[in-house]
């Protein structure tokens, strides 16, 4: 799935590929921090084991690639950019070299080499290195948070193009029996056998009928053709549905392990202004004119609202730490909930056939009484019209059950291969 080439789309609709140095460029960042990064996250970790619930070589399979490769991919250039700097970040414990230009009193222009190193700050690198690791994290959980949602958005209007066929071609079928049955009233009003207003009733049933079928296609070419819009190639000729093996358990949900990264970027924030309200240790060497070596005492001046600073500082790492239980609540309800749903819709779904059924025997009962001469047309028409209703409400639960499904998946972040995002 990761090695279709990206597509960029302009106003008219074109295609254009993006050279492979820069598909590269998207994909790796050349830094040998990455990989110690890799290992030592547990978020990222986490994300690369995940395993998408997509059968292999399926339509949703098949339209999930296609969706993908035509990503712009936004979220992988911050991720890109923030592995960059974490890279950087890794190695703040290192002096620094700057210039200074200065004039003296007599208007001469001295110029030094200053080499500055920390010796004591309270933990401010140690944080700094902190927080762009955890930022690389947050980046991480915001590209899986995206392709997930990309890929669910794909085979949602797959889902809304399959299922607004499949009611057309139930309304098709109602539409050819219902106009034998205007043909056998209009020959029993020509008999003068039956009354018109029957007839009348007939005819507003098909126009009915008419208008759910021009309803139901425009419905199916408006969904393939936005489907199609975000696909890398044409999607009319992919069928069949998936039945996706997926539970309140399959995998951590992406909204818990954000707030996870994101608590663990706001302790190390919380780290670094700590430090920034205490004073630190440097110490300093000048190369040049007037060259000399020095340790300096610095940082902000301390004052009697400082303790009121750092304990307001402090309750950031608690407020982080509640936004977590607060995010795995929300999570686990959203779950609960979409799982209720999904096992009640498929449940639904297995009543609205042995409904559809039912209803298609009557119809066969009611229309060997009508060759016998025990019923009335309109009475066949009736039980006709019910067995429709039946057939287009076990179509739109069939499907509502589908979507939830993938709902579920996609609020897990199971819907496509860590290793591929």
């Amino acid at each position: 799935m990761g090695d279709l080439p990206f597509v960029s789309r302009s106003g008219s609709g074109a295609e254009t590929s993006v050279a492979p140095a820069s598909q590269a460029a998207l994909r790796a960042t050349p830094t040998t921090h990455d990989e110690t990064l890799n290992a030592e996250s547990p978020v990222i970790q986490g994300l690369l084991s995940r395993q998408s619930v997509l059968p292999s070589g399926s339509a949703y399979d098949r339209v999930a690639t296609a969706v993908l490769a035509a990503n712009a991919r936004a979220a992988e250039t911050e991720l890109r950019a923030a592995r960059l700097r974490a890279s950087a970040a890794s190695k703040n414990w290192l002096p620094t070299i700057g210039p200074r230009v200065s004039l003296n009193s007599l208007g001469d222009v001295i110029t030094q080499i200053v080499v500055d190193q920390v010796l004591f700050d309270n933990g401010r690198k140690k944080g700094e290195r902190a927080f762009a690791k955890a930022d690389v994290e947050v980046a991480a959980v915001a590209l899986a948070e995206d392709t997930n949602t990309r890929v669910a958005t794909g085979i949602g209007l797959y889902l809304a193009a399959a299922e607004a066929r499949e009611s057309a071609a139930v309304h098709r079928d109602t539409l050819r029996e219902m106009e034998h049955f205007e043909y056998i009233m209009s020959e029993r009003v020509r008999g003068g056998v039956s009354d018109m207003s029957d007839l009348n009733v007939i005819r507003q049933k098909l126009a009915e009928i008419r208008a759910a079928i021009a309803a139901s296609e425009e419905a199916h070419a408006t969904a393939l053709s936005e489907l199609n819009a975000m696909s890398i190639q044409p999607l009319n000729d992919v069928r069949g549905l998936e039945e996706l093996t997926v539970g309140a358990a399959a995998a951590q949900p992406l909204a818990v392990t954000r707030a996870e990264a994101e608590k663990e970027r706001s302790i190390a924030q919380a780290q670094i202004d700590r430090a920034n309200q205490l004073p630190g240790i440097n110490a300093q060497a000048t190369i040049g004119e007037n060259s000399g070596a020095g340790i300096t005492a610095g940082g902000m001046s301390l004052g009697l609202g400082t303790g009121a600073r750092l304990r307001a500082i402090e309750a950031a790492r608690e407020t982080a730490g509640r936004q977590v239980a607060q995010a795995n609540e929300d999570a686990n309800r959203t779950l609960r909930r979409l799982e209720g749903q999904a096992q009640a819709t498929a449940r639904q779904a297995a009543e609205a056939r042995g409904l559809t059924a039912q209803a298609k025997a009557n119809l066969d009962l009611f229309q060997d009484q009508y060759s016998a001469g025990q019923r009335q047309v309109m009475d066949v028409v009736g039980v006709y019209e019910t067995f429709a209703a039946r057939q287009v409400a076990e179509v739109l639960l069939k499907y509502e059950a589908r979507r939830l499904q993938v709902e579920l998946a996609r609020v897990q972040g199971v819907l496509a291969d860590g290793e591929q995002i």
